[in-house]
Formats: C-alpha cells, sequence, structure tokens
C-alpha cells in the first residue's frame, strides 16, 4: 500500500476515541526559524510556511502589546484549541490502496464556531495550516462575524485524482473528523484544490451521521443550500474594501491604474468590478503567463480568451510581460490575488504601487512590509481585505440554518455594508494606538476575542 505521508512530523500525540482522529493536546512553541529540507521543490513551500507563521505571530504579538494584554491571556489566544490528524486510507480506480494524511487545527472557538477552509495541496504543512487558522480567528473578529478560526487540509494532487478517487477521500476523511466539526462547532469551506463538489460530498456524508445539515459546510452548489453571490464574495469584497480605502484619500477606483497578480477566481473578480467601475487593469498575470496594456486590458475579452484557452498567453489585446516584473509595474494600485510571500525583502524597494490590497492570504513578508511602510506604501491588510469570502459564507450558514434563502441583491449589499464598517472600525483603532492599517487591523481582531475570552471566564 503506498502512503503519502506530509513533509513533517506533528507535534506529541495522543490517540482519541473518535473514530482514528489524533488529538494533539499539547502544542509546543514552534520555532520561527526556516526549516531548510533537502529535497528539491521543499524548500519554497517551507519558506512561504514558516513566513506565514512567523507574519502571523509577530502581528498578533504587536497588537496584543498595543492593547497591553496580559502574558497570560496572550499566550492563551496563540494556543489552538484542537489539531486533528487522520489517516485516509482509499482504494484507487486500479485497486491499488493508498494513504493520505489530513488535518483540521482549531484555534479558538471564543465567539463561536470555528470557521475555515479545507486545501487539498501535495504539501499541507501543518505549521502554515496553523497559521492559516489562528489568521481566521482574527479575520472573522475584524469583520464582526460570529466565528472563530480553523483551517484544514490533506496531502494529495488533486489533478492526479480522479472524480471518484476524490469523493472517496473526501467521504473517509469526514467519516473520521465527522464528531470534531458541526453546524455549531466548526463549519469547513473550500480552500485551494478544493471546490463546492468538495462541500457537497462533506456535507452528504456528514449527514448520515447527524441527520441533513446544510449549514456544515458552505461555499456548496446552490441546489444544496450555497449562497447567491459566494463565487464572486472574495473578489467583491476585495474591492469594496478598496473603495472603502480610496475614499480616505478622496480617491475613487475609476481612473486609477490596477496591476493584478493571479487570475484565478479571486483575482478574475477583482479585474472584472474593478474594469465595471471604470479602473484602469494595466497587467495581469496567472500561473499561464502575463499581459499588460498601459491603455487598460479589455478585461470581459481577456475572461473570454482565458476560457477559451486556459491562458493568458498571445491574448491579441496587450503585450506579453515577464510575470517577475508584475509586482513591480508602475501602477496606482497593486492587488496580490495567488500566493503568500511574493512580495519580499528582495523585490519589496523596487515596488512602484502607492496602494497594495492584499486580497491573498500573507502577500507581504514581514522584511518586505517595514521596507513598503517607509517608502509610504499604503497596505491594505489581507486579515481584512480578502474577508469577502467569509463574510458571504456566515449569510450561507445565516440562510441554512433559517431555511430562507437570499436574493444576489441583499447578498452585495449586506456585504458591502459589513466590508465598509469593518474599515471604519480599524481606522478607529488605527487612530486610538497611532498604527498603521495592519495594526488597526490586528488590534480590533485580537481585541475582540480576548473580550469574548474574558467574558466567558478564560481561567476557569
Amino acid at each position: 500500500m503506498e502512503r503519502m505521508k506530509p513533509p513533517r512530523n506533528l507535534r506529541t500525540e495522543r490517540q482519541n476515541n473518535s473514530k482514528n482522529a489524533t488529538i494533539i493536546c499539547a502544542p509546543t512553541v514552534v520555532s520561527l526559524d526556516l526549516f531548510v529540507i533537502p529535497v528539491s521543490g521543499f524548500f519554497f513551500f517551507f519558506e512561504v510556511a514558516m513566513n506565514a507563521l512567523a507574519g502571523t505571530s509577530r502581528n498578533f504579538r504587536l497588537a496584543s502589546r498595543l492593547l497591553g494584554l496580559d502574558s497570560k491571556l496572550e499566550k492563551s489566544l496563540l494556543i489552538p484549541f484542537r489539531e486533528i490528524k487522520v489517516e485516509c486510507t482509499i482504494p484507487k480506480d486500479d485497486g491499488t490502496l493508498v494513504s493520505y494524511v489530513g488535518f483540521r487545527i482549531q484555534h479558538d472557538n471564543a465567539r463561536g464556531p470555528m470557521k475555515g477552509g479545507i486545501r487539498y495541496h501535495p504539501e499541507v504543512d501543518p505549521d502554515e495550516v496553523n497559521a492559516l487558522a489562528q489568521l481566521m480567528t482574527w479575520k472573522t473578529a475584524v469583520a464582526d462575524i460570529p466565528y472563530g478560526g480553523a483551517k484544514g487540509g490533506i496531502g494529495c494532487s488533486p489533478r492526479e485524482l480522479s472524480k471518484s478517487e476524490l469523493e472517496r477521500l473526501t467521504r473517509v476523511f469526514t467519516q473520521k473528523i465527522h464528531d470534531l466539526i458541526g453546524i455549531h462547532t466548526d463549519v469547513p469551506a473550500p480552500d485551494m484544490g478544493t471546490n463546492a463538489q468538495t462541500m457537497a460530498w462533506i456535507l452528504d456524508e456528514y449527514s448520515k451521521f447527524h441527520g441533513h445539515s446544510p449549514a456544515v459546510v458552505t461555499g456548496k452548489p446552490i441546489d444544496l443550500g450555497g449562497s447567491l453571490g459566494r463565487e464572486a464574495a472574495t473578489g467583491r469584497g476585495v474591492v469594496y474594501a478598496t473603495e472603502a480605502l480610496l475614499a480616505e484619500y478622496w480617491k475613487a477606483v475609476k481612473g486609477l491604474t490596477f496591476v493584478i497578480q493571479g487570475f484565478g477566481n479571486v483575482g478574475s473578480w477583482v479585474a472584472r468590478l474593478i474594469h465595471e467601475r471604470g479602473g484602469k487593469v494595466i497587467a495581469v498575470s496567472d500561473v499561464t503567463g502575463a499581459v499588460k496594456n498601459p491603455n487598460g486590458i479589455d478585461i470581459p475579452e481577456l475572461l473570454k480568451y482565458k476560457e477559451a484557452t486556459g491562458s493568458l498567453n498571445g491574448f491579441s489585446g496587450g503585450d506579453s510581460l515577464d510575470p517577475n516584473e508584475l509586482l513591480v509595474h508602475e501602477c496606482d494600485v497593486l492587488v496580490p490575488c495567488a500566493l503568500g510571500g511574493v512580495i519580499n525583502k528582495e523585490n519589496a524597494a523596487d515596488v512602484k504601487a502607492k496602494f497594495i490590497i492584499e486580497a491573498a492570504n500573507h502577500p507581504t513578508d514581514p522584511e518586505a512590509d517595514e521596507i513598503l511602510s517607509k517608502k509610504g506604501v499604503i497596505m491594505l491588510p489581507d486579515i481584512y481585505a480578502n474577508a469577502g469570502g467569509v463574510t458571504v459564507s456566515y449569510f450561507e450558514w445565516v440562510q441554512n440554518i433559517q431555511g430562507f434563502m437570499w436574493d444576489e441583491d441583499k447578498v452585495n449589499k449586506e456585504l458591502k455594508r459589513y466590508m465598509t464598517q469593518a474599515f471604519h472600525n480599524i481606522k478607529t483603532m488605527c487612530q486610538t494606538h497611532q498604527c498603521n492599517l495592519r495594526m488597526g487591523a490586528f488590534t480590533l481582531g485580537v481585541n475582540r476575542v480576548a473580550r469574548a475570552t474574558l467574558l466567558r471566564g478564560w481561567e476557569a
């Protein structure tokens, strides 16, 4: 039997009674240094993962100091509520058995059920998942939705698995964790390598144990209780956040130049909505290449071309561009929508944008953050900028619980209200603590979670 192991082991474990789920009860302090793995291809992944963990922990501690939190409370907020590791063994289509390792990190539930995506990726790393779970705790608090943070994943290559193999893997994973998730406990959603179909399989498998439970996952197909507007939610939230930021500087999207790194779900919706509002998207990139046009790219035509060819290369409405040049391209607003760690100490000094909107998770390394701040670049942090997805997931959860679905106009109207109010709350924290937008967002989120924790009686 082939066994697919994660790149490194989790911490000290004990066996739980729940269906082979291993619960990690006593996480130790994780070194923030780079793990140097002597395997080609892993190095960059670990560097990004550790930078994500280091960045989140650093921002939390800075926010904690600004808020004057008690050291014991600070430590309590940083430690995950529960870490789960499971073995998922499935038969492949050719009859052979293969085993994958799945994780679910449940970080905090002081403000409500834990919430976060499930990703399928060959190099799922528990430390990165831990950082993203922690980030979800602060993100939901910044958006002021009644959730805590979680994140999960399975170390697999979804492109190398057939649809039936992915379904079997998802169902086995759900069987192993169904007692540890739930409508009022932990509500998964799609992430890298997963989609609405994955959520449909989780819903169906979970419902075999607990009865029909549409609110146990979000990001579902519309026919199974998914919300209208969910597909565009993260991108639309990024645009609402951008509009709120620009309004502070007496600017609007119309007439400004934008560079967008990443043209998947989030990047394509950001580009489309900016184009509709009169913004000029002058450069776009994805894994297939990059295209630029100083007069503005015709985004509807680019979307049609990408759908037809699967690539940006060869698009007649612009010139090709070295993807490595995109992040330092001259523009008013830079929107990284893809991977973490793309803006780093090597390229930060060359960034020419006046505003950076972090649509991706952790696109800016801590060292780059300092360089850009000294240059006077205004950065809208990921903890707020890409919260549109989880906000509309909350709307979907509410609709499922009520059994009453909203039309798309209401979803978009409520999303704009939440994103705009969150920005004003961040600005208030910036003024109170004399800090930048990143620290304003972190102090807002950490303060809300700390207050909820204290009110519930955390030392009891």
